[in-house]
């Protein structure tokens, strides 16, 4: 396997590991806290609306919404002018969760980037944005 991708692949297992302890110490599983964040900008999305901006399939939002309405997260409640459509809301619970999960990913991110300078702070960030796009560009056109 190529060095780059091989590397690529342990720091990810890694950082999704540290991030999945991090969401646990609230209560959450690894993704919810994007719902959540998703939420947190504009509340009372649909599953697709929520899907579509987190890059996932509507029955995974389906699923962790349910996960999270049990957990007393957020609410689904039906659309006041199309009742087909259903909507998430946020329980005070879920608002609540902002500020300390906001606070976790601070310190995660600090610690797992504290030996790097502030400049290979911002190398870093430039070329991973550069990959993203790379990488985003292939699947669109392998999906063509």
């Amino acid at each position: 396997m190529p060095e780059f991708l091989d590397l690529h692949s342990k720091t990810t297992k890694a950082l999704r590991a540290v991030a999945d302890a991090g969401m646990r110490r609230h209560g959450l599983h690894l993704g919810q806290n994007h719902l959540l964040a998703a939420l947190w900008e504009r509340d009372g999305q649909t599953p697709g609306e929520l899907a579509a901006a987190l890059h996932v399939t509507t029955p995974t939002v389906v699923k962790m919404a349910t996960r999270m309405a049990d957990a007393g997260l957020l609410v689904r409640q039906r659309d006041d002018h199309d009742n087909r459509l259903v909507r998430l809301r946020l329980t005070d619970a879920g608002h609540d969760l902002r500020e300390p999960v906001e606070a976790e990913r601070r310190a995660l991110e600090e610690a797992i980037t504290a030996d790097l300078t502030a400049t290979e702070r911002e190398h870093l960030l430039s070329a991973l944005a550069k990959i993203h796009r790379a990488a985003t560009d292939l699947l669109r056109g392998s999906a063509e």
